[in-house]
Parts: C-alpha cells; structure tokens; sequence
C-alpha cells in the first residue's frame, strides 16, 4: 500500500477505506466561504459493488492499493460491455459498462484507457485526461459573437453535451476535459 493527498485522488483510482477496497466512482471538490474546502467522494466497493459516501480534506492521507495497471485501446462497444484492446499482445477483454459509466460519453473508439486489475479482476479503469470529439448539433453562429462569457449548447458524437463558446460550430472538433467535462478549445489539425 502506498500513501497520497485526498487532493490527487481521481476517478477509477483503488483505495483502501475502513479495511476494505474501494474504486473512486465520482468526486467533488466542496468549497463554502472561508471554511476548509474538502472532498466529497462516492466509493464503490471492490468486493459487493455497494456504493458508499465519504469525505476528506485536501491535506488528508489516503492509502491507496497495488493495483496492476495496463494501457488498452478502446474498441467498440458490444452490447453491456466495452471490448479493449492490449496493444503488444493484441488480446481483447471486455470489461462491464458500470465499470466505466458516465465515461461512455467520451468514447467514440481508439481512446488509450488505463485498465486497473486487482489479482487478475477488473476494478477501475481511467480515461484519458482529455479526448478529441466531433460536434453534430448546435445553434449556428452569431454575428458579432465574441469569446467572451457567453456560451451555448453542443451536442457532440457521442451523445455528450457541452457548453462551447458562440464561434463553435456544427461539424468541427473539439477537445474536452474527461475530469470536469468541460470544452477545453478547438482540436489542432
């Protein structure tokens, strides 16, 4: 077991948690006033899939387990599962669409994902910090529109939704924070 900052903490990531194992299923940075910001962290238990609420400050010390990680290339998606790739030997695994919930949005195929395994199971996997989608659907430019504090609603490929500054338009690609879910700018080349 090794030792880390609450504040390093990330989704997918395995801890160890009132004895037990636990995967970071969402996390929440709370801040109020002047008071000291903590973090509000939804685990999910390795053993029985239970979900659970805790809370640490930043500054707190979190045990975090030996977990075997490898890179895989995401595929395609086959029905309730996700099918991976392992670049250097070329198997492919499926693993669980609960395992990677929300992060389903991100994916369109070719993601490099990082698959965590705990004694040969599945326990988390991490998406990339940031992915390159295409927009399919929003409102059209205005003219005069500057990138200023103003945004609109885009629909990208994946079915994901994300506020894009007005220039934005239908048909080009963007890349997106996978952390916070948020447009980061408009993807080079």
């Amino acid at each position: 077991m090794a030792a880390m900052k609450a504040s390093e903490l990330k989704k997918g990531k395995v801890i160890q948690y009132e004895g037990a194992l636990y995967s970071i299923f969402d996390i929440e940075r709370v801040s109020k006033g002047n008071w000291r910001s903590y973090l509000q962290i939804k685990l999910k238990s390795i053993k029985d899939g239970r979900v659970i609420d805790a809370r640490f400050g930043v500054d707190d010390r979190v045990e975090t387990a030996f977990v075997d990680t490898r890179v895989y290339q995401y595929l395609y998606r086959d029905g309730d599962s996700f099918v991976v790739m392992d670049e250097k030997t070329y198997d492919q695994i499926n693993i669980a669409s609960e395992l990677i919930g929300e992060g389903a949005l991100y994916l369109r195929g070719n993601e490099q994902l990082t698959v965590q395994f705990i004694d040969g199971k599945i326990v988390g996997v991490e998406l990339p910090n940031v992915v390159e989608l295409t927009i399919t659907d929003t409102p059209p430019v205005v003219r005069g529109a500057t990138a200023t504090n103003q945004t609109k609603e885009a629909v990208l490929e994946t079915g994901l939704r994300v506020r894009v500054p007005p220039f934005i338009e239908n048909g080009e690609t963007i890349r997106v924070d996978t952390r916070s879910g948020e447009y980061l700018e408009r993807a080079k080349g």
